[in-house]
């Protein structure tokens, strides 16, 4: 289990995480949702080791993670896929994904099998392997950005705003590969500005405003909170039911 407690954190100066706790148990999605300012992307930023900490705990199955450095968190099986995607524009789509392998020290004898598990997932980026990461699409960027992260054999995926900047078919299938890889068992944390589609996925669901957690519970129960329904679900510039 992730367990995020009594977490505060400073970003430009301002505290932008204060107080938070949230769990993210084994085999499950839990989703993080609020609006843009929230504290959202910090709080993931402050677990992954990139944010420091001002006070609270991060543990990963009880063994503390804040004070160890980005590369050490992820080594211990916690990827970050950011917001942006951030690929290695010049590199090529293969490449991308041995860094990826690299970066968590993963044997090179599993590199192949890796990459061969990733291609399955996202044929299109089997298509495309040689070519430059830059020149593809946001869907097949985005998809490789969730792939370069699965070559660290991740035990628990962190993924900020996955949906941004993408249109409603390729969100629909970017949100059926995090279906299938939790059912094959991967924990996930999905910070997500499309509530209800994020709602949709998770099992639990937490909500965030001005830095602190303002509600958590069941997707189902969230779904069904008046306040979450008229800020988050409904209403103008919602997003609608597919």
């Amino acid at each position: 289990m992730l367990e995020v407690c009594n977490l505060t954190a400073m970003y430009g100066g301002i505290v932008a995480v204060r107080g938070a706790s949230l769990s993210v148990p084994r085999g499950r999605i839990v989703t993080l949702i609020g609006a843009n300012g929230a504290g959202k992307t910090t709080l993931l930023h402050t677990i992954c080791g990139i944010v420091r900490a001002a006070s609270g705990s991060v543990q990963l199955d009880s063994a503390p993670l804040l004070g160890a450095s980005t590369y050490q968190v992820a080594r211990r099986g916690v990827l970050l896929v950011p917001e942006g995607r951030q690929i290695l524009g010049p590199l090529s789509v293969r490449e991308n994904l041995e860094l990826g392998r690299l970066a968590c020290r993963r044997r090179a004898s599993a590199f192949q099998a890796d990459v061969e598990r990733v291609f399955s997932m996202f044929p299109r980026l089997q298509e495309r392997a040689d070519t430059q990461a830059g020149s593809l699409s946001g869907g097949e960027q985005q998809m490789l950005a969730i792939g370069r992260a699965l070559m660290g054999g991740p035990e628990v995926l962190l993924l900020d705003e996955p949906s941004l900047g993408l249109a409603p078919k390729v969100v629909g299938q970017v949100f059926e590969v995090l279906q299938t890889l939790n059912a094959a068992g991967l924990t996930i944390l999905l910070v997500e500005q499309k509530a209800r589609r994020a709602l949709e996925i998770a099992h639990e669901g937490y909500v965030m405003e001005r830095g602190q957690i303002v509600f958590s519970g069941t997707s189902a129960a969230l779904r069904s909170e008046p306040r979450i329904v008229e800020h988050y679900l409904g209403g103008a510039g919602a997003d609608a039911l597919p």
